[in-house]
């Protein structure tokens, strides 16, 4: 446990920040796992993708994915949906 003044703020603003980061990426997850089933199903993909890209992207800008990572996800994903 933290005894100085400033570390017990920086672990409160790191609660606050750990359950941003988990929603977008919760909500991330999802987004590409129905998008990835519905390609599997044989499904219109169009609206899905696109909503994940989107997803994707704001969790980029927002810090919890790194860019590169992002760019892997949106390529892989439209990979797997060309595929399909």
């Amino acid at each position: 446990m933290a005894n100085i003044k400033s570390q017990k703020k920086r672990n409160r603003q790191n609660e606050i920040r750990r359950g941003r980061n988990k929603s977008i990426r919760s909500d991330l997850k999802t987004s590409i796992k129905k998008a990835e089933t519905a390609a599997a199903a044989g499904e219109p993909t169009e609206e899905l993708f696109r909503e994940a890209q989107r997803k994707i992207d704001i969790a980029a800008s927002k810090g919890v994915l790194h860019h590169n990572t992002a760019s892997r996800k949106k390529a892989r994903l439209a990979a797997a949906l060309r595929s399909e």
